[in-house]
């Protein structure tokens, strides 16, 4: 029971900071009033002490409450969960606010910060600089580089930045570009099709790769939408912007997973669990991994076995994580007909 306690105690921490980690963008959204405020101020003022010496943020901290005031060795910024792309969008709505030299000037060290992290092959690693593990991959998981580019992309054509000189938004034109190209030349090709992405791929030969020990190479169908609704807001896509596109959407069409329900329970000893169940009635599923060449749905423990059912994995990694999702639902029935609508793309 102790240890039962201890587990849930950890489970709500981690639950707590990953909201915090959200916090810079929620007040993003704030008045201009609110933002040149005294309130405003502080907030921002202590989002800028959470800024490493590299021009990043770390992840799952509540960077606007309260002052950093330990070691700047101490902290370890990230691409990842909203880290340092959340804090940059908030400096740079209090810059154009306040007009206070110290957020501008903050804004424009994460963005170096951004443009010093984007490998030769277009792609970024989880953090910079990268360690020597898997974190060193180019990281579509959980949306990181979605969320880089898609920052990127508003630097270089919102009106919002248009307080960035326009070298800098002549760079980050630049390496979005590259970018987009990094996401052409990572899509997994199978049987001459274009299909989808994985979570990571080794930022040299741009090929699907390990993780952590439960996330193997393989095709997401998580991160992939991310991708593909990225793809789908370029605002002038080219022939093989639209081909990706297309392509992952048959895949996501043909690899869904219908007629089952995922829903999360608590076993006879209060432990959280995940099963899936049939239910005429549900609405479609998607895979967190799909194994390369079969399409079939895959499951790993630590042991990083790869398994072919649910129930073949321990409850730990079980309920701990997410292995199906409703993902790619809104993407094929509202976003991307819309799409095909803007651009005028007829059906062969």
């Amino acid at each position: 029971m102790k240890l039962l306690l201890t587990l849930i105690c950890v489970l709500l921490l981690l639950s707590l900071s990953y909201a915090d980690a959200r916090v810079p963008s929620k007040y993003a959204k704030q008045s201009d009033a609110w933002v040149q405020s005294e309130e405003g101020r502080r907030i921002a003022d202590n989002v800028l002490t959470w800024q490493t010496p590299y021009g990043s943020w770390p992840k799952n901290r509540d960077t606007a409450s309260e002052p950093f005031d330990g070691n700047m060795g101490d902290l370890h910024g990230t691409f990842d969960n909203g880290a340092t792309t959340n804090e940059l969008r908030f400096l740079a709505r209090t810059f154009r606010a306040t007009n206070e030299p110290r957020y501008q000037q903050g804004f424009l060290k994460g963005l170096d910060h951004i443009f010093e992290a984007q490998y030769p092959t277009g792609g970024w690693p989880q953090f910079y600089p990268p360690s020597n593990r898997y974190h060193r991959h180019i990281t579509f998981n959980d949306g990181s580089m979605v969320r880089i580019l898609e920052l990127l992309l508003d630097v270089s054509e919102s009106t919002d930045y248009g307080f960035v000189e326009t070298e800098y938004r002549t760079k980050a034109e630049s390496a979005v570009i590259k970018g987009i190209d990094c996401i052409l030349h990572t899509q997994i090709k199978r049987d001459g099709k274009l299909t989808a992405w994985c979570a990571q791929h080794d930022q040299k030969t741009l090929a699907p790769t390990w993780a952590r020990s439960y996330e193997p190479p393989s095709l997401s169908g998580a991160e992939s939408v991310g991708v593909v609704r990225f793809l789908m807001s370029v605002k002038e896509p080219t022939p093989e912007i639209i081909a990706a596109v297309e392509g992952a959407i048959e895949w996501f069409r043909n690899v869904a997973i219908h007629g089952m329900r995922f829903e999360e329970f608590t076993d006879a000893e209060g432990n959280d669990d995940k099963r899936i169940l049939a239910d005429p009635d549900a609405g479609p599923l998607w895979a967190r991994f799909y194994e390369i060449g079969s399409n079939r749905p895959i499951f790993l423990d630590r042991d990083s076995v790869v398994r072919y059912s649910l129930t073949e994995i321990g409850q730990e990694r079980r309920g701990g994580y997410d292995y199906y999702g409703t993902w790619a639902a809104n993407l094929l029935a509202k976003d991307y007909p819309r799409w095909r609508e803007k651009h005028s793309l007829r059906r062969e």
